[in-house]
């Protein structure tokens, strides 16, 4: 049986403009799976692995999951996804649903960002959800509906009430435009400020590769650990701006800026 998944080998670029210049960029490779291949694949790739201990494996208690509190620990990736399109007018039970993310590499993992892109039964785009998480775990959904989708590209400016980055305000701007992965991943998040003002580009551009256990094999150590690469190269950065002396917001800051937020973050009171 044909696998329709693939990994995209990719480039991650941030450039911000203000208020002070800071540059960098990265590579990545980041998986586009078709959510109802999860158990084709554990059984096809030897290095891939569901809800177990692998090279490479993937968790459902990492994603989308419903309600915000007390989420059923019985429901997969999928249909508490399902759950989330049907709050947006979506029946998402016929649909094909690919999520292009980071897996578990040797059980740890961290995604800034993973993208749930919705086919009808032509192939055609119906929605899509960008599921964003910061460095507390958090995460917070956004939808794209048939009004949103230009073409191939999901569009959309929207205020973020969410705590990304200690150095952007709650309450900027997200303006996407999110282009459905075929032979080449394009995807745009830019940062607008309160004037509408663009202030910081990210961009995402990778190339089509097929989902094998030498594709797996050869990024596992081209890449060793990435997604705790990912998370030092956050650090490193923030250091970097720290450092420019950019203003910095804590977490505590303007609990009120952030909204609507799944696995919302509980300190240890000591």
């Amino acid at each position: 049986m044909q696998i329709n998944s693939s990994i995209y080998t990719a480039k991650v670029m941030h450039h911000r403009l203000a208020p002070k210049k800071h540059s960098f960029w990265y590579r990545v490779y980041m998986f586009y799976i078709d959510l109802d291949e999860m158990e084709l694949l554990s059984q096809k790739l030897r290095w891939f692995s569901l809800n177990k201990f692998n090279l490479f494996s993937f968790r459902d208690a990492e994603h989308l999951q419903l309600p915000k509190e007390n989420p059923d620990q019985t429901k997969n990736t999928r249909q508490h996804l399902e759950d989330y399109l049907k709050e947006h007018d979506v029946d998402g039970s016929r649909l094909k649903i690919k999520l292009l993310t980071n897996l578990n590499v040797l059980g740890y993992n961290f995604n800034p960002v993973s993208f749930y892109y919705c086919f009808d039964e032509e192939g055609n785009p119906v929605c899509c959800v960008a599921e964003i998480s910061n460095t507390y775990r958090e995460m917070k959904l956004f939808f794209f509906g048939k009004d949103e989708l230009h073409g191939d590209t999901f569009k959309k400016i929207t205020t973020k009430y969410f705590y990304v980055s200690p150095f952007i305000d709650h309450d900027d701007s997200f303006d996407f435009n999110l282009k459905v992965p075929a032979d080449k991943l394009d995807i745009k998040i830019n940062d607008l400020d309160k004037n509408s003002k663009l202030f910081f580009i990210s961009t995402l551009m990778g190339e089509k590769k097929p989902l094998t256990n030498a594709a797996l094999l050869r990024y596992f150590f081209s890449m060793p650990l990435i997604p705790l690469q990912v998370m030092g190269m956050i650090h490193w950065q923030a250091f970097k701006l720290w450092i420019k002396k950019i203003p910095f917001h804590s977490k505590a800051e303007n609990p009120e800026l952030q909204r609507n937020v799944y696995k919302p973050y509980k300190p240890q009171i000591k």
